[in-house]
């Protein structure tokens, strides 16, 4: 079995340039033409973790009870960072991931690359903005003299599976976007519900129990509470979420692969 992969991750290996080259290009076509260009990966992330701090904490006051007198006043600002943070990352990607062949054409159609692999640079520069928003959210908690603990170390492995949802998802996406236009478009549509479904900025606590009973089947939810319990809470996350998202993202990366083998040939015709 280690023999039959060995061509594939040589495959990969010899892809890494590229993909860290699209990752580097990724991050510079977003701030493109800007007078402090690159000094906007910092100031992007620092900001809107000043802007839910001092308008949710200081102006609405909003808060969530029961993490000692000194940090409630912060605890809907932290409820709030853990979710946007991770669902801002997975929406950014997926978007740009389901786009990706149609705007890479000119890049797919002249050079031999994997279409595999070039939603991996997609990934890795939306995780290089993840973990700066994430240095600056640990500095913050930091100063309000919020706990840390051991299970910290639980935030990179939930985001490593959020990735692979996201890869998974996104490279299916990707390859039907190519026959269908109308992906994108529902794409666009179906996130912004999708965020508004989810308990990102709204606490679970206020939906019907019905309702709740739907949301072991929202992937999205399931990695986001898993954020909230181990930074929160200091636990890890209870019940089989996880393992339902690791299912789902299975289940998708083989049916895009199939998918892909399938109809590599016509879809680089197609562009």
């Amino acid at each position: 079995m280690l023999n039959a992969l060995q061509p594939r991750l040589a495959g990969w290996r010899a892809q890494l340039p590229l993909i860290w080259h699209l990752a580097r290009q990724e991050l510079v076509d977003r701030h493109k033409g800007s007078v402090i260009g690159k000094a906007w990966t910092l100031i992007g992330p620092l900001i809107n973790i000043l802007v839910f701090v001092l308008v949710f904490s200081r102006i609405m006051g909003a808060r969530l009870e029961g993490f000692g007198a000194e940090i409630d006043q912060y605890t809907y600002s932290i409820y709030l960072i853990c979710g946007i943070l991770a669902w801002t990352a997975f929406a950014k990607s997926l978007s740009s991931i389901t786009n990706l062949y149609a705007e890479r054409a000119h890049l797919i159609t002249k050079v031999k690359v994997s279409l595999k692999a070039l939603p991996a640079s997609v990934l890795l520069a939306e995780s290089i903005i993840y973990a700066i928003s994430m240095a600056f959210f640990a500095a913050f908690l930091w100063l309000i003299g919020f706990p840390f603990s051991a299970w910290w170390l639980g935030v990179p492995l939930v985001f490593a599976l959020q990735l692979a949802f996201t890869y998974a998802l996104g490279l299916l996406l990707a390859i039907l976007a190519v026959y269908l236009k109308d992906i994108k478009e529902a794409v666009a549509v179906l996130l912004p519900v999708l965020f508004w479904t989810t308990p990102i900025v709204y606490v679970s606590d206020i939906l019907p129990e019905w309702v709740m009973g739907y949301m072991r089947f929202n992937p999205i939810y399931q990695l986001v509470d898993a954020y909230r319990d181990l930074i929160m809470y200091h636990q890890w996350p209870g019940g089989l979420g996880l393992i339902g998202v690791a299912l789902a993202t299975l289940a998708l990366l083989l049916t895009a692969l199939w998918l892909l083998k399938r109809t590599e040939r016509d879809l680089r015709d197609c562009l």
